[in-house]
């Protein structure tokens, strides 16, 4: 599904930005529009029923299993005919190797519904537990920078979730940015940003949704 080029320069720049800060349903109203609204247009009308989606920032994880759970949750029986794998990455090594061992507190999951942690998850022992290899396997998670040139991906994406990255980028690496995930964004598809971060409408092909919100028509 997806391509990415190894190259020595993605890992040497100047700029490198990792918070390593994230939790389990942050931003919620951005999940619930994407389970309520934008997954029942997108199966309408991937014809293929290859439904790219990336988490690109993911840092320890609990964003692309999210929505994984969710795609599982939305589709039910009907996922085994569709493509639905995540790609989740970061510039960190150490957290992509926290994502993908899948293991969180407890405490950490008490926000998500308790049909999910018991569907979901198994005791890994007394105070965490670990996601189910089914979930598990719907996240490719690779190490990416974002201050990449070009993208380098096979296909374009259906929804691009970049969340609370890039406060920290000044407005030109901003803008170049935004404009790199609109070049990779499928037309109809739609990019979710963080609610303390905007988009100057005037420098980029994306519509505004909501806060925080934008499709490309």
């Amino acid at each position: 599904m997806y391509l990415l080029i190894p190259r020595r320069t993605c890992w040497e720049i100047t700029l490198q930005v990792s918070t390593n800060h994230t939790y389990f349903m942050r931003e919620e109203e951005h999940f619930r529009y994407f389970r309520g609204v934008v997954l029942p247009e997108l199966t309408g009308r991937v014809r293929d029923k290859d439904l790219r989606i990336w988490s690109a920032g993911c840092s320890s994880g609990e964003e692309a299993y999210t929505l994984a759970m969710i795609i599982d949750e939305f589709f039910g029986k009907e996922k085994l005919f569709w493509d639905t794998k995540i790609l989740a990455t970061d510039i960190s090594s150490r957290v992509l190797e926290e994502a993908k061992k899948g293991v969180y507190s407890n405490d950490e999951l008490a926000v998500l519904p308790s049909s999910w942690r018991l569907s979901y998850f198994t005791a890994f022992d007394k105070e965490s537990s670990i996601i189910s290899d089914r979930i598990k396997n719907e996240v490719i998670f690779r190490r990416f920078n974002l201050m990449e040139k070009s993208f380098p991906f096979r296909k374009k994406f259906h929804v691009v979730f970049c969340r609370n990255v890039m406060i920290y980028f000044d407005a030109e690496t901003k803008r170049k940015l935004i404009n790199k995930f609109y070049e990779i964004t499928e037309p109809g598809g739609y990019l979710f940003i963080g609610h303390s971060e905007s988009i100057n409408r005037n420098e980029t092909g994306y519509k505004y949704v909501m806060p925080a919100l934008y499709r490309k028509e």
